[in-house]
């Protein structure tokens, strides 16, 4: 299956994935960008947040970003906030205990029989 994502989209993304050393990229014939480290070693997690930003549903339940709402006059009893930052938690658990080696494993076909059974 071949996406069809502009080429510059494209590029912006690898950038910031260097930035944050999760790939690396070499020059030339034999160049290209390639993972960083181990793909056990990168958790989905990260890489969301390298692409979309931190995983927070609202800038006030983040913890990398956080920023008061404006018209919250108790931000440490605010109901949404207490729930958004619950979300928050949710999806930081999952993503950051699934690696992108993981994550591939588990986008490959199940073949229909063990290998070396015919």
């Amino acid at each position: 299956m071949e996406a069809k994502v502009p080429e510059k989209f494209l590029e912006a993304i690898l950038v910031d994935l260097r930035k944050a050393g999760l790939v690396s990229s070499a020059r030339g014939t034999i160049g290209g960008h390639r993972l960083a480290r181990d793909a056990s070693e990168i958790m989905i997690g990260d890489v969301i947040r390298v692409i979309d930003g931190p995983l927070a549903p609202l800038r006030c339940a983040s913890v990398s970003a956080y920023k008061p709402c404006t018209d919250c006059p108790d931000p440490g009893s605010c109901s949404l906030r207490l729930l958004m930052g619950d979300v928050r938690e949710a999806m930081s658990g999952v993503l950051d205990r699934c690696s992108l080696a993981e994550f591939i494993r588990s986008t490959e076909p199940a073949s229909a029989e063990p290998a070396g059974h015919s």
